[in-house]
């Protein structure tokens, strides 16, 4: 029976837990995109982690874009070669990329490099105290830290979508060509041909939702920090956690309300 008690206690607990920071990470969300008015008072700051969330990735989205393209291209090419057709290859790599591939590795790869480090930054400033000095010189926390970040993220985040989807092209290409013997002009044929305007402005749309949810999940977890080194630790993997849940889940719906029948 005490176990029971205990199971009780800790599932009520984790869920009270689950609905704070949940409720936390909306009003800040909201509080953020108010401030987002101020926006051009704080453009170096903004600039700052555009810098950050774009150009210190750009390595990794590189490298990711253009293995992500070859492996794609290489799976899809081996069974469309058993019936003659891996001239198909680009079509249904662009496609894939476009709607859902580039996206979502983008958004991961935001998450791993740039939402860990914004959580144990803003961690580190909250159990420093150097978000409650913030507050006593009047400077909001969400005007001064999470409105730049928001903002950053909103706008990088889709770019370098663009950026993955274009290499990923690239990396299908050369897998196409060396490993499929299909040439390069049909290949770009193909991707041209695929191209659909709609599959286009739903990826950039997926990946500007992705952005505000990673800033938004990464602030909230670094404002709530507690306990010293360790909190800044937990704010860091729980965003992680979060901000991938939460880009899998809202990428699912985002599909289904375009696509879905």
């Amino acid at each position: 029976m005490k176990y029971f008690k205990n199971l009780f206690y800790l599932t009520g607990k984790r869920l009270i837990d689950i609905l704070d920071i949940s409720g936390f990470t909306i009003l800040l969300l909201l509080r953020a995109l108010y401030f987002c008015k101020n926006a051009f008072s704080k453009r170096r700051e903004i600039f700052k982690q555009m810098y950050i969330a774009g150009v210190k990735s750009f390595i990794v989205c590189s490298l990711v874009a253009i293995f992500i393209g070859m492996i794609l291209s290489l799976q899809v090419g081996i069974e469309l070669q058993r019936f003659q057709q891996q001239s198909l290859i680009g079509d249904l790599l662009i496609t894939t990329m476009t709607r859902e591939m580039g996206p979502l590795m983008t958004g991961i790869i935001i998450i791993a490099s740039v939402g860990s480090a914004m959580a144990a930054e803003i961690g580190t400033m909250k159990v420093s105290e150097e978000i409650d000095a913030l507050e006593m010189m009047s400077i909001s926390p969400v005007k001064f830290l999470v409105m730049p970040r928001l903002i950053a993220l909103a706008v990088m985040v889709p770019i370098s979508t663009i950026y993955v989807i274009a290499l990923g092209t690239i990396g299908g290409a050369i897998v196409a060509y060396f490993q499929l013997n299909v040439p390069y002009d049909i290949y770009y044929n193909r991707v041209v041909q695929a191209i659909r305007f709609k599959a286009t402005y739903v990826g950039i749309f997926k990946s500007f939702i992705f952005g505000i949810i990673i800033a938004a999940i990464s602030c909230s977890q670094g404002l709530k920090a507690t306990n010293g080194a360790l909190g800044v630790g937990k704010a860091t993997r729980s965003t992680v956690v979060a901000s991938f849940l939460m880009v899998l889940i809202v990428g699912y719906f985002i599909t289904s309300f375009f696509y879905g029948k």
